[in-house]
């Protein structure tokens, strides 16, 4: 690919010939993707990064998410096992503000986008900290930290809660989902 990212109009009509890698986690795949898009959740990608060579030897690679920020950390991890990938720029937002069309499996169960659960988890956090804080006062320091985080998860474009909730049960795939997703790429 001539550059490390492609907008939302520029993959449209490229979209036959690029392998699509959707990093997001299972439950926000389900919730809309990219048609033809694989699933493969950051966490995971090390254990992907064979079948993602055999991919990219093959054809480009369009690597995507909600917004663009974890794609672009995922092209970085492949950038450093030598694999060239690109990156949907404002992810399946964008795509999905363009008018474009997301898929959906069939049956799936929609899970919220890793956004909202951060939200309410946060959210919840501080509205506990400062309910317990009434009967035990140090009890505020969790929505101490929370806010913390927050604001360090602003300033670094990380977020640790995010990492921790990734790793929810229905936010996984399951060990078959991906083993069939590794497959395809190398087939």
């Amino acid at each position: 690919m001539p550059s490390s990212s492609l907008t939302a109009s520029e993959a449209r009509p490229r979209l036959h010939e690029l392998t699509v890698i959707d990093v997001r986690t299972p439950g926000e795949y389900a919730s809309g993707h990219l048609p033809g898009a694989h699933n493969i959740p950051l966490d995971r990608l090390d254990r992907a990064l064979p079948a993602l060579r055999t991919a990219a030897e093959r054809g480009d690679l369009l690597v995507v998410c909600a917004s663009g920020t974890r794609s672009a950390r995922a092209c970085d991890i492949l950038s450093g096992h030598g694999i060239t990938a690109a990156t949907l720029t404002g992810g399946t937002d964008s795509w999905a503000e363009l008018g474009h069309d997301l898929h959906r499996p069939a049956g799936a169960r929609t899970a919220w986008a890793m956004e909202r659960q951060v939200r309410l988890a946060a959210g919840s956090l501080v509205l506990a900290g400062l309910a317990l804080g009434r009967v035990r006062p140090a009890a505020r320091l969790l929505s101490a930290g929370i806010a913390g985080g927050l604001v360090f998860s602003a300033l670094t474009d990380t977020c640790g809660m995010a990492h921790v909730l990734a790793k929810l049960p229905h936010n996984r795939p399951k060990d078959t989902d991906l083993d069939a997703t590794i497959a395809s790429l190398t087939a």
